[in-house]
């Protein structure tokens, strides 16, 4: 008998102070739990239990052990559930991280319609724009919009392509340019994780520009990115959906509407598994399903 089972065996005898019922309980026999108490008292060297033939009863030992060990045999049983669970398609937590303005538009609606179906799962969900190491901080599944990656370690996943466009604000000098050489780096609003310059790679389906965008301004939120372009500040390139509000109200235009730049993905990638844990795989499934249905309402 293993060591975890015989000192559960013995927890429990000293609650219900009763073999018969012990054995019961655990669907052994009494012969059974006796022998794994004396057992137990063997490996100790000390006597756990005064046993007559009307009740039984901790020695001082006994009742000290049972007192040091209760805790560990709880975290240790709390443990194994929680492993058990992660492998339950409807039990379990999900760690997930997800870029801002995805995490507060669409992903909301999105995880309350999964927890009406799998209650027992729970979330825990970090926003961020950059990538993260999926790996290292302990993230089931990460949601991104971007290019091809780089990271050959973790499990990615296409699931929508997301087309971006150039966009200024109306009336501005930029909205009525023709070619993309009437722009200078310092009109190029910059979109970068690190904060830092891109390049803007623009084809007409001919030729092909490039850009050095961010010299001036570049920040790591397409939110912050839309209000500088709407002000007039400047050029910004960003996915058609982030941005189709702006251009319904008027705040920005689509400019050089022949220049475009190469699509983006919307993208899951996973830690390394060998095999998607059920729960990862049953949220990946019902949010690749439901993802169109929220995404065509803001395109």
């Amino acid at each position: 008998m293993n060591d975890h089972k015989a000192l559960k065996i013995f927890l429990m005898a000293a609650e219900k102070r009763n073999f018969a019922q012990v054995a019961r309980e655990l669907d052994m026999t009494p012969a059974a739990v006796t022998r794994a108490i004396a057992a137990l008292e063997d490996d100790l060297g000390v006597q756990l239990f005064v046993r007559t033939t009307r009740q039984v009863s901790l020695t001082t030992d006994g009742a000290v052990f049972a007192a040091q060990i209760q805790p560990a045999v709880e975290a240790l049983e709390s443990a194994r559930r929680d492993v058990k669970n992660a492998h339950k398609a409807d039990q379990g937590r999900l760690r997930i991280s997800a870029p801002t303005w995805l995490g507060k538009t669409v992903l909301p609606p999105i995880l309350s319609g999964f927890r009406e179906l799998y209650p027992k799962i729970c979330f825990e969900i970090s926003l961020s724009d950059g990538l993260v190491d999926i790996v290292d901080d302990d993230y089931d599944l990460a949601i991104r919009i971007s290019s091809a990656p780089s990271d050959k370690f973790t499990i990615w996943r296409k699931i929508k392509v997301v087309p971006r466009i150039l966009v200024a604000a109306p009336g501005s000098r930029f909205a009525e340019m023709q070619h993309p050489s009437e722009l200078s780096p310092d009109d190029c609003l910059a979109y970068s994780g690190e904060s830092r310059r891109e390049n803007w790679l623009l084809s007409d389906g001919g030729s092909s520009v490039t850009i050095v965008a961010g010299r001036a301004f570049s920040a790591n939120n397409g939110e912050v990115l839309a209000d500088m372009a709407a002000d007039g500040s400047g050029v910004a390139m960003l996915p058609g959906f982030h941005i189709a509000e702006h251009i319904r109200s008027g705040r920005l235009v689509h400019v050089l509407p022949n220049w475009s730049p190469p699509d983006l993905w919307l993208t899951l990638y996973y830690p390394p598994y060998q095999a998607l844990p059920p729960r990862i795989a049953t949220f990946s499934k019902f949010f690749e399903e439901q993802l169109p249905v929220h995404m065509v309402m803001l395109e």
